[in-house]
């Protein structure tokens, strides 16, 4: 692990219900691109009932303009939109994790052991990622950097 990083300019932006058909997410996605509004994180669940949730992160500006957005849109009346700008990323970034079993595990052991609640998790082969309470972020930082990075 190389590093941990805190972002607290963060909501999360979450589109529920939405049929799940072909196209739902170029609709969100594509609505939010021509704005220039940048998506960083995004998880899609399986659904239920012919539906399926889509969750995603913004810069905290932009938070309540994509619910706008997305609530303009006529693909997405049955959805129910919302926005917690409450919210922050802490990631532990490094190359090769992929390679070394239980990195995650220690991340979230660490953040299990400050009692703070993972809401969203991120992988990729050089970077984890978890959506937190912001109140939690400076915690959280500090738990993982020692679970990482121990004082000598």
């Amino acid at each position: 692990i190389r590093g941990v990083t805190k972002d607290k300019d963060v909501a999360l932006v979450s589109v529920l219900g939405v049929k799940d058909n072909p196209g739902v997410a170029f609709n969100i996605f594509s609505k939010l691109s021509q704005k220039n509004i940048n998506v960083d994180i995004i998880l899609q669940s399986f659904g239920r009932d012919n539906t399926k949730d889509i969750v995603f992160t913004v810069s905290k500006d932009n938070g309540p303009v994509a619910v706008k957005l997305l609530e303009e849109s006529s693909h997405l009346q049955e959805a129910k939109i919302v926005c917690d700008t409450n919210v922050a990323k802490v990631s532990i970034v490094g190359a090769g994790m992929e390679s070394h079993p239980g990195t995650a595990t220690k991340m979230f052991e660490a953040l299990y052991e400050r009692d703070i609640n993972i809401r969203m998790i991120s992988t990729s082969e050089i970077k984890i990622s978890v959506i937190i309470d912001a109140d939690d972020a400076d915690r959280a930082v500090s738990a993982v950097h020692n679970a990482f990075i121990p004082n000598d």
